[in-house]
């Protein structure tokens, strides 16, 4: 089945090109023009990536986005901005999102994320997958069904928070360095900044400890992340 895009742009310069280009790739699209309009759409369930200009008439991107992740949303969101300033693109990051692109961007380039973020996300619908066995101090990290447990309660993450969980969680007391999660998460080719992986750690962190999980995230300066185990866990 066709990944579901929702666009969520009020520009009619913009929206139509970009909805028949993601159409002739095979995506079922959607679009709506207000910031409400793509909560309560989202809310509906049955969409698996939104495209979210930060611009919109009735409320900010930004809130749109805070309010998608609040509302439980897992799936892939990537803010289209012409605003300039790395603040606004980090503050996206903090609320959920999972990549940006600056306006105007090149087509082939937003399908290239586009295509990237779908294949990390799982699809829609997709039945659950056996449990995984238990790993050390009580979280579990499913990587067949995409799923995180802290003991018996599932912590619902983002997609680039999870493949940033797993790749720390397999070599768990280790540093994986930044440019691995860059590279591996991300892509090789991807020239943003860093501190999209940092704002995407630190929500991943809140996260495990608002779930009570007995594991730390840990910042070893200048190289990367360690996942590791709480004392007396």
């Amino acid at each position: 089945m066709a990944a579901h895009v929702l666009v969520v742009e009020d520009d009619d310069k913009i929206a139509p090109p970009l909805v028949r280009t993601l159409e002739r790739e095979g995506y079922q699209v959607e679009r709506v023009a207000e910031g409400q309009l793509a909560v309560d759409r989202i809310a509906s369930g049955n969409v698996d990536l939104v495209l979210l200009d930060l611009g919109l008439p009735d409320m900010d991107g930004l809130e749109v986005c805070r309010q998608a992740r609040e509302s439980g949303f897992a799936g892939g969101i990537i803010i289209l901005t012409a605003r300039d300033g790395e603040l606004d693109r980090v503050v996206g990051l903090d609320v959920g999102a999972d990549d940006y692109l600056a306006k105007p961007f090149g087509l082939a380039e937003l399908l290239a994320r586009t295509r990237a973020l779908l294949r990390r996300s799982a699809p829609v619908g997709t039945p659950a997958q056996p449990v995984a066995a238990p790993a050390p101090a009580g979280l579990r990290v499913d990587t067949a069904a995409r799923r995180t447990w802290v003991d018996d309660a599932e912590v619902a993450v983002t997609s680039k928070e999870f493949d940033v969980l797993v790749l720390l969680d397999e070599v768990r007391g280790a540093v994986v360095t930044r440019e691995r999660l860059t590279n591996e998460v991300w892509d090789e080719n991807w020239f943003g900044s860093t501190k999209m992986v940092d704002a995407t750690v630190g929500r991943l962190r809140q996260k495990l400890e608002e779930a009570g999980a007995p594991v730390q995230i840990t910042n070893v300066r200048g190289v990367g992340f360690r996942l590791e185990d709480q004392s007396g866990a």
